[in-house]
């Protein structure tokens, strides 16, 4: 069993879904997709490319926010061979029951476990509706346009500023976010959340990841992040901010 992320959490690199699910089965291996970085931004089509088995989080493009629910994907074939290590109330055949041995539901239920946080699941409710409403399809176009600006104006503004592309340049090999390496990316992120309110990540050892959610980022906005950024290095402003790491970036 090998795990695969569809898309790289570091540079953005979109993987052939297809192709490795195809490779795998017939070496008689079993592929489990991590989904995360690519569910409501890149399309997937598990069942069409005969995909078994995957998780993912749906905080991210699918718009359910911090601590939203994960989720996971088994075919339908699979379903009755699988057993879930954790036995919880809503897993079981009969909820209340619980003066007998555990006794899981058929099929995908059995994952089901402890109550579900209800909050969260209503805005990853919205999340989806709003994200099924656009459509995937039109979703991924914007998202390369999105992504297609960042490369542009990393090279015009950014490159001579000492930044390296640090994803794909093809933007059918990229998903919804860019990487740009410098080797200040940490002071610079640091630099750019408290001095310039553009949030990205930091991503060891030098990246500086720019995510782009497609349903509602604009393309000013990538236009005034990017031109902020290259405003805060031309002044040097990163070497002006706490270099120590924090724990959150």
């Amino acid at each position: 069993m090998v795990v695969l992320a569809h898309v790289a959490y570091r540079s953005g690199a979109l993987a052939d879904l297809a192709a490795l699910t195809a490779a795998a089965r017939e070496r008689g291996a079993t592929l489990v997709w991590d989904l995360s970085h690519s569910a409501g931004a890149v399309p997937v089509e598990l069942r069409a490319h005969g995909v078994e088995l995957a998780v993912g989080c749906t905080y991210k493009y699918l718009n359910g926010g911090p601590g939203a629910p994960a989720f996971l994907y088994v075919a339908r074939e699979r379903q009755a061979a699988l057993r879930s290590p954790i036995w919880g109330w809503f897993g079981q055949s009969d909820q209340f029951a619980m003066e007998r041995a555990y006794d899981p539901v058929p099929g995908i239920g059995r994952f089901l476990a402890g109550t579900p946080p209800i909050l969260d699941l209503a805005a990853v409710e919205e999340g989806v509706k709003l994200t099924a409403e656009a459509g995937v399809a039109a979703l991924r176009e914007k998202s390369i346009a999105l992504g297609e600006l960042i490369v542009a104006l990393h090279d015009a503004w950014l490159a001579p500023l000492g930044f390296e592309l640090g994803s794909p340049r093809d933007p059918e090999r990229r998903g919804s976010h860019v990487s740009l390496r410098h080797p200040d990316a940490w002071p610079i992120t640091r630099a750019l959340i408290e001095r310039a309110a553009v949030l990205p990540d930091f991503r060891g050892p030098d990246s500086i990841r720019l995510g782009v959610a497609p349903l509602y980022t604009r393309y000013v906005d990538v236009w005034d992040a990017l031109d902020r950024l290259r405003g805060i290095v031309e002044r040097g402003e990163q070497r002006d901010v706490a270099a120590e790491p924090a724990r959150v970036t």
